[in-house]
């Protein structure tokens, strides 16, 4: 993928009408919901049974409808519709999103992109015929991080952020490493636990073991014991595996809820992202002295929960200062010794900060994190600050930005400019290749909860905008992509 290329918006075409049947599309993340952990909302983590069965139903669908299925060795599923031109096979315009789900999430967060992708490539298939440049579908296996202490697997593997070499070091909260969970979805490089026939791999099928540094073979999703074990089934011999790594990506677009409720309140239908947020993640450790709640005078305490609190409130106070798009939050504090008695010792918090602007970042971080040391130091107390991440912030690109917005004036749509403060698989790709966004509103800003909802005609909404700027990219000559002097 050459960062060089970038979108050609020349001639002058009067756009088609784009009517893609919102009906497929609500059928389709239906069907999807029902991939799930009994319980609140929807459960679907990586490698597990829900997750495994998800994949199996959409690698269905995906050939049911005429695409070209594959999967990667990490589990990614991609429906492709192949373009006719010359340049077809090196020019690949993909779209889609992730599958996987936190715990009793929602259940359009990332199944909506997959979704209404796959409705939009048939509908254009149907309408159309074939394009001029590829189209594919993309299910990313996995973005959210719920299972494993890791995100954008999906999508990382496919833009080189992982090589796979750290798969057994890495463990969900039972000891499961990646790679033993990868194994049991038949991801794990033997032919016959591979979603591949055995008869079919003793007569030469194709070779499972050339898995190179991601060490992965194919990737068998959806037949289900009772036990641990998720084996492939046979029939998945007729999809095609391919290695994670891209390098014939020219463009990514993905369409997402917002998860915010600033396209709510300010009456828009549609979100175009102009950049996501680069983030910052630290674990901060307060040691202070445990002692009688009691005995102990309030002048002469060192107490680990009462500085925190103080520097807690530091943080708050400086980030409103800051002003937006700058987010700081603490989204876990855990108190030792616990107990009502006891003046506490330690306190364990998060710190997540996020901004659009990276100097802003580094400027910023590190002077709340000066506040806190001097906080500690006034108090007697003891910091110990750990970074967990670190995200640069990735700006879309400005040419497919402003198509889209000339989608929504072409379609009559009301738009709004906008910045992510949640991470997504396209901050992975924008310094790849033109990458772009496309949000609608989340009803009271909720998401990764039960209650996230989308109505259907803003569902459609974004569809639609996804419908024809794939049409301009793929099927017309003002799509074409170029490289940059």
């Amino acid at each position: 993928m050459d960062p060089a290329r970038r979108i050609c918006r020349a001639g002058a075409m009067k756009p088609p009408v784009h009517n893609v049947p919102a009906g497929e599309l609500l059928k389709l993340l239906d069907e999807l919901a029902a991939f799930s952990v009994p319980g609140p909302g929807v459960t679907r983590l990586l490698y597990t049974p829900e997750w495994c069965g998800a994949q199996l139903f959409l690698q269905q669908r995906m050939k049911s409808l005429g695409l070209e299925v594959r999967q990667d060795r990490v589990g990614n599923i991609y429906g492709r519709l192949s373009g006719s031109g010359a340049a077809a096979a090196e020019q690949v315009i993909l779209t889609g999103s992730h599958i996987d789900t936190v715990v009793n999430g929602g259940r359009y967060d990332g199944a909506y992109g997959i979704a209404a992708a796959v409705t939009v490539l048939h509908y254009l298939q149907q309408t159309f015929g074939r394009p001029l440049r590829s189209l594919e579908v993309v299910s990313f296996s996995e973005e959210e991080g719920s299972r494993f202490p890791l995100t954008f697997w999906g999508s990382g593997n496919v833009t080189g952020l992982y090589d796979g070499s750290s798969r057994e070091d890495i463990a969900d909260a039972e000891g499961v490493t990646l790679g033993a969970a990868m194994k049991a979805c038949g991801l794990g490089g033997e032919a016959a636990s591979a979603g591949v026939s055995a008869e079919t791999a003793a007569a030469g099928g194709k070779d499972y073991d050339d898995a190179g540094a991601d060490g992965a073979g194919a990737a068998g999703t959806g037949s289900v014991d009772t036990g641990s074990a998720v084996t492939g089934p046979a029939g998945s011999a007729a999809v095609t595996i391919s290695r994670p790594l891209r390098s014939d990506i020219a463009a990514y677009l993905e369409l997402h809820i917002e998860q915010g409720i600033v396209l709510e309140r300010s009456a828009r239908q549609i979100g175009v992202v102009q950049a996501i947020a680069g983030q910052r993640r630290y674990r901060v450790t307060v040691s202070g002295t445990a002692n009688h709640a009691g005995t102990t005078p309030m002048g002469l305490r060192r107490d680990a929960l009462a500085g925190s609190a103080e520097m807690l409130l530091a943080l708050e106070r400086s980030a409103a200062e800051e002003g937006d798009p700058l987010v700081a939050t603490t989204g876990r504090l855990e108190v030792y010794p616990g107990t009502p008695n006891v003046i506490p010792g330690e306190v364990q918090f998060t710190l997540d900060i996020r901004h659009s602007d990276a100097g802003i970042l580094e400027r910023y971080c590190p002077q709340v994190l000066e506040e806190f040391a001097a906080i500690a130091a006034r108090r007697g107390l003891k910091l110990e600050i750990q970074p967990v991440l670190m995200t640069t912030p990735a700006p879309m690109d400005k040419e497919l930005c402003a198509a889209l917005e000339q989608v929504c004036l072409e379609q009559g749509k009301t738009y709004l400019r906008m910045v992510s403060g949640a991470g997504h698989d396209a901050q992975l790709f924008a310094p790849l290749c033109p990458a772009a966004m496309i949000f609608v509103p989340s009803r009271g800003g909720i998401s990764h909860a039960p209650d996230e909802y989308t109505p259907p005609e803003e569902l459609a909404a974004g569809m639609q905008v996804l419908a024809a700027i794939l049409y301009k990219l793929a099927y017309t000559e003002e799509g074409v992509i170029e490289d940059r002097g």
